[in-house]
């Protein structure tokens, strides 16, 4: 797998792959992807990245700025989608290692992932990758109707 930064161009793909994930009703309080300039709003660019295997966008990684408060300038919440047909291969891992390198070199010191407690295998990549639950938050938003928990994680830079 070749990881790039993250750019318009790739837009088809993760889309498709966002889509994906929307559909399993476990990855996102999303129910519609939105278009292009909707969804990078707020990314930080720079620590966001793709995994590209066969000319195909496999999986992609974001880092998104999880407020514009000075203080918190060196926090950011991590999304992490891979395209089930190249799940269980570590690509999940591996992009996930990839944005907390780049994270750590552009000066952020803590990385945040809501997950909802049904995403086991998101939950195990973010534990592996040095993210521990710090707690759950209870009934945060409603989903199709339902009020949905999401377990909250984060992981302290060991080199900042």
């Amino acid at each position: 797998m070749n990881i790039e930064l993250i750019s318009q161009k790739h837009w088809p793909g993760i889309k498709e792959i966002y889509q994906l994930g929307v559909d399993t009703g476990n990855a996102t309080f999303e129910t519609n992807v939105p278009n292009w300039g909707n969804w990078i709003n707020g990314k930080i660019i720079h620590c966001s990245v793709v995994g590209i295997k066969d000319d195909k966008v496999a999986g992609w990684a974001t880092v998104s700025a999880v407020s514009r408060r000075y203080v918190y300038r060196g926090v950011g919440e991590v999304s992490v989608y891979v395209h089930p047909q190249f799940k269980g291969k570590g690509m999940g891992k591996e992009l996930l290692s990839e944005v907390i390198t780049r994270s750590e070199k552009n000066g952020l010191w803590t990385l945040q992932a809501s997950i909802f407690p049904e995403n086991k295998g998101s939950i195990k990549i973010f534990q592996q990758k040095g993210f521990r639950k710090v707690g759950i938050r209870e009934k945060i938003g409603k989903h199709h109707g339902v009020w949905r928990d999401v377990l909250f994680f984060e992981r302290r830079s060991e080199v900042l």
